[in-house]
């Protein structure tokens, strides 16, 4: 997975926060986040859902393709409430909060209508996790 993520990475970077492949045209943001345990900075590459009523808002999923676990960037978030983003050319700190109950269910289905893989993992995951939602604030 590093080394898929290091190329999503560096295509990011190259093209003002574009990427192809199989996020052609989806809206990307790279997540700097401090390990909770290793304390090591990492980054990694997120879809992510804007809001459209708050500009400075972002929603990220913790999906990790449907697994039966949280990725451990959600742990890693919520542990700091704060981390940093790329999003296009700008780096600008976030505040983190956790989205739940129908506001989540609301903004969850609204990127699987989007980006049907999405409904995929939430099916996949169904009686197993709910697929956490957070929300970046521009601090």
């Amino acid at each position: 997975m590093s080394d898929w993520n290091t190329a999503i990475i560096e295509e990011f970077r190259a093209n003002e926060g574009r990427v192809g492949g199989d996020f052609e045209g989806a809206p990307m943001v790279l997540v700097h986040h401090r390990g909770r345990r290793s304390g090591r900075e990492l980054v990694t590459p997120m879809m992510y859902l804007p809001d459209d009523e708050n500009p400075g808002t972002i929603y990220v999923f913790a999906s990790k393709a449907g697994a039966p676990t949280n990725p451990d960037w959600y742990y890693n978030l919520t542990a700091a409430g704060s981390a940093e983003i790329e999003r296009g050319t700008e780096r600008y700190p976030v505040t983190v909060t956790e989205v739940t109950g129908e506001r989540r269910d609301r903004i969850y289905d609204e990127q699987a209508r989007r980006y049907p893989g999405f409904a995929e993992y939430a099916r996949k995951t169904a009686g197993v996790r709910t697929i956490p939602v957070l929300a970046l604030h521009r601090a």
